[in-house]
């Protein structure tokens, strides 16, 4: 079965508030056992107006993407983001 990722770029609006982003993710991510493959850090835009920070999470599959993200444990955290911090995220299929 075909692994499943979110691809989020995200512009922090505020660093202390996205803390406590980070804080509730974390439950969803526990319960999902995901990966992260890239996670910040140094990047590089190529092409497009990109974004401060990129991440990418691998999840079993896009089943288990879609849960995550839809689960009453990440919903509290989007609520949160989405006060501090502009972004997307897709969820994808690998390959």
């Amino acid at each position: 079965m075909p692994k499943g990722y979110w691809i989020a770029r995200v512009d922090v609006r505020d660093a202390e508030g996205y803390k406590d982003y980070v804080a509730a993710a974390k439950l969803a991510f526990d319960r999902f056992d995901v990966k992260f493959l890239a996670r910040g850090g140094e990047h590089e835009k190529a092409e497009g107006p990109g974004r401060a920070r990129n991440v990418i999470i691998e999840f079993p599959s896009l089943a288990d993407a879609h849960d995550c993200y839809h689960s009453p444990e990440y919903q509290r955290a989007v609520a949160i983001r989405q006060k501090v911090a502009d972004g997307e995220i897709v969820l994808v299929e690998g390959v």
